[in-house]
């Protein structure tokens, strides 16, 4: 038998014994042990590993609780609460903790910019006298525990030195991607009232250049229009992608990073922080137009991510970790900042695109730094899947030890090639579940754990508690299908939606009364493994962004032309999920294929390129009820060219509409 350290063993990939020999959880019986006492006693269980980090001061105990929750509408307001009381700091946890232990010389970042051969490297010595420096200037801005501070920013050091030093004085990030419409950004600003925003000049992506702060200057002149003015907007010079004097410049509201920021002491006080307190805001789509502000609290998730990013990379203190997300997303938040620093983990973070200069650019990075573990979506296998194996094999990959995905189900063919290609049939896959409101994973493999099956998320994480329940709300066991719901709190999971509670509770657990809803449909399998299916509202899942059809039928109705939009989502190759659009126009406008392009950019506007309609379908009319709803059903058959399964439409207030729409479908 050769020495893999997975091999196939029918449908499912055991994990080898050499692999097993070092994992922290090597078998389904220890997980079960652990996972057992997890759930029956999980204020024991979380106090443990939470005794692990610093504490200025220990959380509130009655009776052995460290928590409380109520997440039954039928109860009252929801409400959870985690180490209330405890004082603690996230950024002393992540970089002081590790110096004052002898690691302050181990890299903290290894940064790869976007041009092969520009890098740079940062120890954690050297990221906290950075952090403290900005601490510090954001103090003497008058920025205070608990304000907001707007970051919109691309993948350079100088946004998770961003977040850690808001952190650090109490502060409230909100990093907003930068892909990100000036319109969206205002929304996100306006939402969360932040006096400073921090920007870059511009940033290279692959051979595009993109003027970040002119769309930030653009955000700041709407939300002036609104009535809210930013005070101040920081801005970091990186003169690779748009040098200064090319940048345009308010006198008084614009600062230059480099010319102050360097200025200020390189220590700076802590700000304790009860562990119910604010850490950050995130903003991700809904079904509705309207982004929600998820609101994440200080200690339950400082130990969740890092509790998780231990056990599900199977992490050890020589691995060399490299995920590919942004930080303008919670992935980026929890599995490329604060879990991997929580562990005092060396971290790649990369400026670029996966397939720039070429499609060996990744595994290029990979042997470059020696990466064991790394991360990514399967947006990015599929796409690298598409230029074969000759990129993957001219490198060597012989430092990969785990690999992982995120951001949406993977197919089972990304995930053999991602198994047999790049880890050479000896890595074994975490295939990680969870969502910007639950904070962490929540379904995952445990490496060295159990066998691995392609697609499936497998089984939960310690303390998470699935159900799947059916249309009723009723908990069905077994092999089954179903919604998938959470029927216990875990540390990570967000408290609230700013400013937005009633939301909150409508949203996620108003659905099925007594659980957390995730919005997902899921089936398990004769093991107990999990098998997400999609989301069951109206949330497309593009490349790993949760994008509402509302926003976008709101983008398209906003184009002078247009008089009706309804958007669904479609299977794409590369994508996972695309975004089919059925455009009614006014009354005497004709089609072309410039009002398609219009109507693209109109998407492009008002939320970002990432979320640009891949197909504009034109629509005479939309199948509606006599109550003048839309039968988005019918249309995600249109779209799917599935023309025998369009089931009864005799409920239509007008049928033959269907039959129009069938007729343009490739028009």
């Amino acid at each position: 038998m050769p020495q893999n350290f997975v091999t196939k063993h029918s449908t499912s990939y055991k994990v080898h014994d050499e692999f097993r020999s070092t994992a922290l959880i090597s078998s389904r019986e220890q997980y079960a042990a652990i996972y057992r006492r997890s759930v029956e006693d999980p204020d024991g269980f979380w106090a443990d590993i939470a005794s692990h980090f610093y504490w200025k001061t220990k959380w509130q105990s009655e009776d052995g609780k460290i928590h409380s929750a109520n997440m039954d509408v039928r109860n009252g307001q929801v409400a959870i609460e985690w180490f209330k009381g405890g004082k603690t700091n996230i950024c002393y946890n992540s970089l002081d903790r590790h110096v004052e232990a002898g690691l302050g010389d181990k890299i903290a970042f290894f940064w790869e910019g976007n041009d092969p051969g520009v890098d740079d490297k940062l120890t954690y010595k050297e990221l906290l006298e950075r952090v403290c420096q900005l601490s510090n200037y954001l103090r003497d801005q008058g920025v205070k525990k608990g304000d907001a501070v707007a970051i919109y920013m691309p993948m350079l050091v100088e946004l998770p030195i961003a977040m850690l030093a808001c952190a650090r004085i109490g502060a409230v990030h909100s990093v907003v991607f930068a892909g990100f419409s000036a319109e969206a950004l205002s929304q996100r600003i306006l939402d969360c009232r932040p006096n400073i925003v921090l920007t870059t000049s511009g940033v290279r992506r692959g051979s595009k250049v993109i003027k970040l702060k002119e769309i930030v200057d653009d955000a700041l002149q709407c939300v002036l229009s609104e009535g809210f003015a930013v005070g101040t907007c920081l801005t970091y010079a990186n003169d690779s992608a748009v040098k200064r004097e090319d940048t345009a410049w308010q006198k008084g509201r614009d600062i230059w990073w480099q010319d102050v920021v360097p200025n200020y002491p390189k220590e700076s006080a802590v700000e304790w922080m009860d562990a119910e307190d604010t850490l950050f805001l995130l903003y991700t789509s809904g079904s509705t137009g309207k982004p929600k502000g998820v609101l994440h609290t200080t200690g339950g998730y400082m130990v969740y991510t890092a509790t998780t990013f231990k056990y599900a990379f199977d992490y050890h203190d020589d691995d060399i970790y490299w995920c590919t997300a942004d930080c303008g997303w919670i992935t980026g938040h929890s599995y490329l900042t604060y879990g991997p620093l929580l562990n005092g983990a060396s971290i790649v973070i990369f400026e670029g695109v996966p397939n720039y200069p070429d499609a060996g650019r990744c595994w290029e990075i990979v042997d470059k730094y020696k990466v064991s573990i790394f991360y990514t979506a399967p947006t990015a296998i599929r796409s690298l899947m598409q230029s074969g194996n000759e990129p993957v094999k001219r490198h060597s990959r012989k430092s990969l030890r785990v690999l992982g995905s995120v951001g949406e189900p993977i197919n089972p063919s990304a995930w053999r090639w991602y198994y047999d290609v790049v880890g050479d049939a000896r890595c074994p896959i975490s295939d990680t579940w969870w969502q910007t409101e639950t904070g962490g994973f929540m379904i995952t493999p445990l490496p060295g754990g159990w066998p691995l099956k392609p697609g499936s998320a497998t089984l939960p994480f310690f303390g998470v508690q699935p159900a799947i329940v059916n249309e009723n709300g009723l908990e069905i066991s077994g092999e089954c299908s179903g919604y998938l719901c959470i029927k216990a709190p875990w540390p990570g999971m967000m408290r609230t939606l700013q400013g937005d509670h009633a939301r909150y509770e409508t949203t996620y657990f108003a659905p099925f009364k007594g659980f957390y809803f995730s919005g997902d449909g899921c089936r398990r399998d004769k093991d107990g493994y999990y098998w997400l299916t999609g989301r069951v509202d109206d949330v497309i899942n593009v490349s790993g962004h949760r994008i509402g059809t509302a926003e976008v039928e709101s983008a398209l109705v906003s184009h002078p032309q247009c008089a009706e939009a309804a958007v669904v989502g479609f299977d794409h190759e590369i994508k996972g999920q695309g975004i089919y659009a059925f455009v009614t126009l006014l009354e005497g406008v004709e089609y072309s294929q410039q009002l398609r392009a219009s109507l693209v950019n109109a998407v492009r506007t008002h939320i970002g390129p990432f979320a640009a309609p891949d197909k504009i379908h034109w629509a005479p009319g939309l199948p509606k009820t006599r109550s003048g709803k839309i039968m988005r059903r019918i249309l995600r058959k249109i779209a799917a060219k599935q023309l025998d399964e369009l089931g009864d439409i005799s409920t239509l207030a007008d049928p033959s509409i269907v039959d129009q729409l069938i007729g343009l479908r490739d028009k």
